[in-house]
């Protein structure tokens, strides 16, 4: 499916991927960034145990982070060379216990601008056939 947008940066493949990479905690949770179109980004995380809550499923928290990432990273690559991305407000709806072995967290850019971004943000099972929890994502450009 071809993107709706026209990034700014001809090289915003590579500048998300290398800001993505210096997130420590995606290093941490053991998430890897699979998919980077204009406007759109995708990342995988596999379900461990240490991620989880009380009841075995992953942590509240953890699926947040993911889908915050995946909506910084969206609205990253429509952002001009050497700008970054920055995390203003955020809504998340948690739909359903995260259970399963692989899990992908979808950031789609709904709306860009000149300094602020609005983005949208799932996290699905791998399958994609169960939707988890949902977010609608604020991001600054800051230059």
């Amino acid at each position: 499916m071809a993107s709706m947008f026209d990034p700014q940066d001809p090289q915003y493949d590579a500048r998300v991927r290398e800001t993505f990479a210096a997130q420590r905690i995606m290093l941490t949770f053991g998430a890897r960034l699979v998919r980077v179109a204009p406007g759109e980004t995708d990342i995988e995380l596999p379900y461990r145990e240490d991620l989880g809550q009380q009841d075995g499923f992953l942590h509240a928290g953890v699926i947040t982070t993911v889908v915050d990432s995946a909506c910084g990273s969206a609205a990253l690559s429509l952002m001009p060379a050497g700008a970054r991305v920055l995390s203003i407000e955020f809504k998340v709806n948690l739909l359903s216990p995260a259970k399963g072995k692989l899990f992908v967290a979808r950031g789609r850019v709904v709306k860009p601008g000149k300094n602020i971004t609005v983005c949208t943000g799932d996290f699905v099972t791998q399958d994609g056939t169960k939707l988890l929890a949902i977010m609608v994502a604020t991001m600054m450009c800051v230059r």
